[in-house]
């Protein structure tokens, strides 16, 4: 039950301060809509955000896409379980690592000499900001919407366009 008075959906809590909800709305349209990452390695990131959230939208959400790049419920099953389950590359248990750290204990993963180490042999730093973008919309506008209680029941099914290789 939302905490504030709004119908419980996805966005109608924004229509509360709509001088304010474009700024989300642009953010959340170049994080899906512009990432240069696989989408796996920003799945799995998004994935990991969403479990420490505890927000049921984002855990629920998932691509229409995913099938075909391998996104079955075996790699949703297993993102909390990223340092040991088999089935992510290197880079995506990075991005895992990294989101993990970003909402957890970020003064720990920016200290993290040996993650960093290894993070930076397999991301260019447009991936990385790119990466730190995302995580910023996940984790703010997760929890915004997990503390108000809005839209936790709300079903997504996200789309994405592959972004040309660089």
């Amino acid at each position: 039950m939302p905490r504030i008075d709004v119908t419980d959906d996805l966005g109608g809590w924004m229509a509360l301060r709509p001088e304010m909800a474009p700024g989300l709305v642009a953010l959340s349209d170049a994080v899906y809509g512009k990432s240069i990452l696989p989408l796996r390695v920003q799945e799995i990131a998004r994935m990991r955000i969403a479990l420490a959230n505890q927000c049921e939208v984002c855990r629920n959400a998932r691509y229409a896409e995913g099938l075909e790049q391998g996104m079955d419920e075996a790699f949703y099953a297993n993102v909390a379980q990223w340092r040991t389950a088999t089935n992510y590359s290197v880079r995506e248990q990075l991005a895992a690592e990294y989101a993990e750290g970003f909402a957890l204990d970020h003064v720990a993963l920016r200290d993290n000499e040996a993650f960093w180490n290894r993070f930076r042999q397999q991301f260019r730093d447009d991936e990385i900001v790119d990466l730190a973008l995302c995580c910023s919309l996940w984790l703010g506008a997760g929890r915004t919407m997990r503390v108000l209680d809005v839209g936790q029941a709300c079903a997504l099914v996200m789309s994405r366009r592959e972004a040309e290789p660089v």
